[in-house]
C-alpha cells in the first residue's frame, strides 16, 4: 500500500474530512514515527510491530569500481518486528 492508497482508503472510511486532512493527517504520523527514529527512540503500534533502530558497527568495506579497501562508518539501521498477535492473524486468514 502506497502513502496515496492510504490517504484514500482513510479518507473513504471518514467522509466528513476532506483528503487535504488526511493528508496532512498521515504526514503528520509518518513525519513524527520518522523524528521518533531520528532520535533513537523505539517505536510501538500495539497489534502491528515495533519500530527500533539497531546499530550496525563499523567495517572494512571496498570500492567496487577501484578494488580499495575503505572504512565503512558505524549507523543506525531502522528494523521492524511483527507483533505475535500480527503474525497469528496473516496466518489464521491464510488457511
Amino acid at each position: 500500500m502506497t502513502r496515496s492508497e492510504l490517504v484514500e482508503l482513510v479518507a473513504k472510511q471518514f467522509p466528513h474530512l476532506y483528503v487535504k486532512e488526511v493528508e496532512q493527517v498521515v504526514s503528520c504520523i509518518l513525519e513524527e514515527m520518522s523524528q521518533s527514529l531520528e532520535n533513537d527512540e523505539r517505536i510501538e503500534i500495539r497489534g502491528l510491530g515495533t519500530f527500533q533502530n539497531s546499530h550496525r558497527a563499523a567495517r572494512k568495506g571496498r570500492n567496487p569500481k577501484t578494488g580499495e579497501s575503505v572504512t565503512v562508518p558505524a549507523k543506525p539501521i531502522p528494523r521492524f518486528k511483527v507483533s505475535k498477535g500480527f503474525v497469528q492473524r496473516l496466518n489464521a486468514e491464510s488457511k
